[in-house]
């Protein structure tokens, strides 16, 4: 009886829901029929060679790319280019970028309190204590009255992880967030980045970090030519991957 009272519990919905996604630059299918429903606490790793169309999907999903065909659902919510629709969204998904894109001219903390002033309507108190909150959860407290500049790479993407933090989303989203660092600055990002899957925030990452794969992600998405071609367990994927295409490209990138 209990086992037919549990195969009737509902299915929660999907954090990101995708169905037949397309996208075009001009002539080239960047994005080719993607199916993909990613869970609420889930964290997701999407692999694959350059030009496999990694970025432009996530960028699709909080709407810094149009796509043509397809839809794109985010926690309940269907994406369109309303305002209403676009705001909702920005507010739900951090994204974090290959370049840290930090306001130059202001400071650390300035930075980090930008957004739940303007967006979050924070009082200034509010967004401050927030600030240093999160920028003590990022270990560089310290910096908070710097410029971006006069810190390394590693301690900027940091400062970025901590900014998208300060909106409280519900889904974070990087995008080869250690490709611009040196490669002595890339474990402090990547830790910082495990620690946050023990947070419950559903985690959607284009990296080649295949350790921190392997260690952190629930679930390994390859893409290649715009379509997802294999996605597994960190252990099937990287043990026993399915797809030839996923074997030649474990090979060059574990063997590099």
């Amino acid at each position: 009886m209990n086992q037919a009272f549990a195969s009737q519990a509902p299915v929660a919905p999907a954090a990101i829901s995708i169905q037949g996604l397309h996208k075009w630059f001009g002539d080239f299918h960047v994005l080719d029929g993607i199916e993909l429903q990613i869970q609420s606490g889930e964290i997701v790793v999407v692999c694959g060679p350059s030009g496999s169309g990694k970025s432009t999907l996530i960028r699709c999903l909080n709407l810094l790319e149009d796509f043509q065909k397809g839809a794109v659902v985010i926690n309940g919510t269907p994406l369109t280019r309303s305002g209403a629709c676009v705001a909702k969204v920005r507010r739900q998904v951090g994204m974090v970028f290959q370049q840290f894109n930090l306001f130059p001219h202001m400071t650390v903390l300035d930075n980090l309190m930008l957004g739940p002033r303007l967006v979050s309507k924070l009082s200034k108190a509010q967004a401050q204590a927030l600030a240093y909150e999160y920028l003590e959860r990022v270990r560089i407290r310290e910096q908070a009255d710097k410029f971006p500049a006069q810190l390394s790479g590693g301690q900027q993407q940091r400062v970025a992880i901590a900014r998208a933090l300060c909106m409280r989303p519900r889904i974070l989203l990087f995008d080869e967030p250690t490709s611009a660092l040196d490669p002595e600055m890339v474990k402090e990002v990547l830790d910082v980045m495990g620690e946050l899957a023990h947070d419950g925030i559903t985690m959607l990452c284009v990296t080649h970090e295949m350790g921190f794969a392997r260690r952190v992600a629930n679930r390994i998405i390859f893409m290649d030519q715009g379509s997802i071609i294999e996605q597994a367990s960190p252990d099937d994927f990287f043990d026993n991957p399915r797809h030839p295409r996923a074997r030649e490209f474990l090979s060059q990138i574990l063997n590099h």
